[in-house]
C-alpha cells in the first residue's frame, strides 16, 4: 500500500466519521486526491479554501504518522482546486498585460505558498515581465509583477 492508497484510506475513514457523504478517488497521474461530494462541497472547502487546506494538512500528518517518508499530497474537492488555480492564473495574466500595457509593477492580492509557486513558475519564462515576491515569514505573501529588467 502507497503513501496515496493510505491518503485515501484517511480521507474515507475521517470523512466518514464526521458524517459526510464523499467518494475519495486517487488521481494516479498527478497524484492528486480528489474527494467527490453531493451537497457537501462547500462546508468542506471553506471560505475562499481555508477548510480544504486544513483538510488536506491534517491528511497529510496523519499519513507522515503512518508513513514517515511519504511524500506530501493535495486533496482537490469537486475539482474546486483546479478551478481556482485557473482562475488565479488568468487574474495574473490579466496583471500582466496591464503591466505590460503601462509599464508600471503591480501587486496581486496575498496568495498562500502553492499559489506563490504556481504564479512564478507560470511567468519565469515570460519575455515581458518578472515576478517577485519577499522573503519575510508571512503566510500570505503579494506577489509582484514588473516589466523585465526593473
Amino acid at each position: 500500500m502507497d503513501h496515496l492508497d493510505t491518503a485515501q484510506e484517511v480521507l474515507d475513514s475521517m470523512l466518514g466519521y464526521l458524517g459526510f457523504a464523499t467518494s475519495v478517488e486517487v488521481d494516479r497521474e498527478t497524484g492528486v486526491v480528489n474527494i467527490a461530494t453531493t451537497s457537501d462541497a462547500k462546508l468542506l472547502i471553506g471560505q475562499r479554501g481555508e477548510r480544504l487546506e486544513e483538510i488536506e494538512y491534517l491528511a497529510n500528518r496523519v499519513v507522515q504518522d503512518r508513513l514517515p517518508d511519504a511524500p506530501r499530497f493535495k486533496i482537490d474537492i469537486d475539482s474546486y482546486r483546479a478551478a481556482r488555480d485557473y482562475r488565479m492564473i488568468e487574474e495574473a495574466e490579466a496583471a500582466a498585460a496591464r503591466v505590460i500595457a503601462g509599464g508600471k509593477a503591480l501587486k496581486l492580492s496575498p496568495m498562500n505558498s502553492y499559489q506563490r509557486r504556481l504564479v512564478h513558475n507560470h511567468f519565469k519564462d515570460h519575455p515581458d515581465v518578472s515576478t517577485w515576491s519577499p522573503k519575510d515569514s508571512a503566510r500570505l505573501k503579494r506577489i509582484t509583477i514588473k516589466p523585465k529588467g526593473e
